[in-house]
């Protein structure tokens, strides 16, 4: 037993419950608020897998710190504990300096949360989510056979933003962070998971912006690798195949780099959660499939639509083109998990409408009657 009260013992029922934290940035302090919110409810995690700084705030958890710590410690953070220009390098080696911020601050925040020793140290298991930067492929430290490597460096690595930080060795590897290929590593997490309780912060709210060629290098990069994460955890969540999985999905700033909001996002983390895990006993007994569910009366301003096809391609069974070439609704409801609907915002000239009716509750096991 921890300081925290965790324990590595499953819950009182035995299910096997994979919390799953994914990055973005100080985005990710939405982390804080959600495994408060666990607490609160009883929900004890029996796994963690993470990246970036859900691999951070994991892997803390796992050492003891309890979220109101966790708390107290990210709203005391100052943007010079984290991030301070590595100016000798972007001088001396130019464009071949490693990183535009320097290591050490990042290091220093990893050794002070996340517990020394190797992955087979921690009271329950951890997966830490990290890409092989030389060759190319995902590495998930602590799973089997990648378990004696220090926590810290694999978390470091899972921290490092490619040009923002420099690379970190974990093991013989040099690693970056995971979100370059995966930045809510959900099938890694659900392997031998009854639920999953995933909490994506990175490309969440993906809101049009206004002059964004005047953002300045740094954050026209992260806009640009938000969309691109965007993009790479949709096909996993809408062909999702696992265990029933909570998609809690907070409603964060669109800076990844800010410190002005730290106390606000961690409040909208627990308001999310509290929100998505509202019917969280029925979601236990589903074959499958990502909650919560809503369901939405979909329709098209004909008026609005200028016939361009792009919602029929992205989701050829809910869309389609008529014989004047504009789109129209294959059904005029639909039953949506968070992870769906994506195509609704990509309509280039805001054509489809999706209003959302009612919260679909499923039934639990021995019920009967309509969901």
């Amino acid at each position: 037993m921890t300081r925290s009260g965790l324990a590595s013992s499953a819950p009182p029922s035995h299910r096997r419950i994979a919390l799953v934290l994914g990055g973005g940035g100080m985005k990710g302090f939405a982390h804080i608020g959600v495994m408060k919110a666990l607490e609160e409810r009883g929900i004890v995690p029996t796994r963690y897998a993470g990246t970036s700084i859900g691999a951070l705030l994991a892997a803390a958890r796992l050492g003891g710190y309890t979220p109101d710590q966790l708390a107290a410690r990210a709203e005391s953070l100052k943007r010079r504990d984290l991030f301070r220009i590595n100016h000798f390098g972007m001088i001396m080696e130019r464009m071949r300096s490693p990183s535009i911020y320097l290591e050490e601050p990042l290091r220093d925040l990893c050794r002070a949360v996340v517990p020394a020793g190797t992955f087979a140290d921690l009271p329950l298991p951890l997966l830490v989510n990290t890409v092989d930067l030389e060759r190319g492929s995902p590495v998930i430290w602590g799973s089997p056979g990648l378990q004696n490597v220090y926590v810290q460096d694999a978390v470091y690595a899972s921290c490092a933003l490619p040009g923002y930080f420099p690379p970190g060795k974990v093991g013989e590897r040099v690693c970056v962070d995971g979100g370059v290929i995966d930045n809510l590593p959900v099938a890694i997490g659900a392997l031998d998971a009854d639920l999953v309780i995933a909490v994506d912060v990175g490309s969440t709210d993906l809101r049009p912006i206004q002059d964004a060629a005047s953002l300045g290098f740094a954050n026209i990069y992260m806009r640009a690798a938000t969309t691109m994460m965007h993009a790479l955890q949709q096909f996993p969540l809408t062909n999702w195949q696992g265990p029933p999985m909570v998609l809690i999905r907070p409603r964060c700033s669109e800076d990844w780099l800010s410190f002005t909001n730290i106390a606000a996002t961690i409040q909208e983390g627990h308001r999310a959660a509290h929100k998505a895990l509202e019917d969280i006993d029925a979601f236990y007994d589903q074959p499958g499939g990502v909650y919560p569910r809503r369901r939405f009366e979909i329709e098209v301003d004909r008026d609005r639509c200028i016939g361009c096809g792009l919602c029929a391609a992205l989701a050829p069974s809910m869309m389609g083109l008529d014989a004047q070439g504009k789109a129209y609704t294959r059904t005029r409801t639909a039953d949506w998990s968070p992870a769906d609907g994506e195509f609704v915002h990509h309509c280039p000239t805001h054509a489809i409408i999706a209003r959302k009716v009612e919260r679909i509750v499923p039934l639990k096991a021995g019920e009967r009657g309509a969901a």
